[in-house]
């Protein structure tokens, strides 16, 4: 069956992220709720974000369903006493200066270009990102200039499912217009990625990052159909199955 389609997952597997701090992140989104005309105590409202979070985490991790970060947000307002649903602009644009440290840490992982400049010749090209506030992504994307190579874009906040659910795969697969036996999977997590996309009935291949060595494949017990060391094995192993 020839290959129509490669399909990558996106941090981790593209770009790293070099330096960044949540915490610093968390006191970002505190001043930005405060001056988007919320009076909050930061120690109450950290604690509150937490406990919205952590909720939330265990809805994620557990069932696979996506939950978008103004929800614990908004949950935690409500929690110390505000009136706010989670689709209020002033907890939107809070998020959006929450993230600007993140984005600002991602670079592209050696390689990456060549790669896709190289592949998207030959067939159609996707992306699978599991994260929890969208713009974040195509933002990311778009300041490194990588939105131009793919044909689909699929985050995880937006299908309401997150990898490994098969749901998410499915829905790249139809925005890519082909079927699981067509398509070549790659990605650095070994359950996310080449757990899910094998079950979904995708070819894999593994590429560790700084989020997941060769050890943790090993301890997952995964196979994925390859295994390559860096981006640059990756377009060897893509030739292979091209021919």
């Amino acid at each position: 069956m020839p290959i129509k389609a490669v399909i990558f997952d996106y941090i981790g597997t593209l770009v790293n992220c070099r330096g960044y701090s949540m915490a610093d992140s968390e006191d970002n989104l505190h001043s930005a709720l405060v001056a988007e005309g919320f009076p909050l105590e930061k120690t109450s409202f950290l604690q509150a974000y937490e406990l919205a979070h952590q909720k939330y985490r265990k809805v994620r991790y557990q069932q696979f369903r996506e939950v978008t970060n103004s929800v614990w947000v908004s949950e935690a307002l409500c929690n110390l006493g505000f009136k706010v649903s989670a689709d209020d602009a002033r907890v939107k644009a809070a998020l959006n200066v929450f993230f600007q440290d993140f984005i600002d840490t991602l670079e592209l992982r050696a390689g990456v270009k060549k790669l896709l400049a190289q592949t998207q010749p030959r067939c159609r090209l996707g992306l699978i990102s599991n994260f929890t506030h969208a713009p974040v992504i195509y933002k990311s994307l778009r300041k490194l200039d990588l939105c131009k190579h793919f044909n689909a874009i699929v985050v995880s906040e937006e299908v309401g499912w997150r990898k490994p659910s098969p749901q998410i795969f499915k829905a790249a697969l139809t925005r890519l217009q082909v079927r699981a036996e067509e398509v070549v999977y790659v990605g650095d997590s070994p359950i996310e990625d080449v757990k899910g996309a094998k079950e979904a009935g995708l070819t894999t291949i593994f590429v560790p990052s700084q989020f997941n060595k060769l050890k943790d494949l090993v301890q997952s017990k995964q196979e994925p159909n390859f295994v390559s060391k860096n981006l640059a094995q990756v377009s060897r192993s893509l030739e292979k199955l091209f021919v």
